[in-house]
């Protein structure tokens, strides 16, 4: 499998990671203030997903725009 066809996979996995994280804050944030002491738990695993997409978005970019 090429760099860029893993990267790919990678994105994949990290986007659903993603969307969870995202759910799952969404759905603390509406019901606080019960488990109100788990935000930052929650806030952090999020963020720490979204910038391992953001970054591995970068790093396909970086890829496919190489010359062959």
């Amino acid at each position: 499998m090429s760099d860029i066809e893993t990267l790919k996979a990678e994105i994949k996995k990290l986007s659903s990671k993603s969307v969870t994280w995202k759910m799952n804050l969404h759905d603390l944030s509406e019901d606080l203030p019960i488990n109100w002491t788990n935000i930052l738990e929650v806030a952090q695993e999020t963020y720490d997903t979204f910038k391992a997409l953001d970054d591995a978005r970068k790093r396909l970019k970086a890829l496919e725009s190489q010359p062959a």
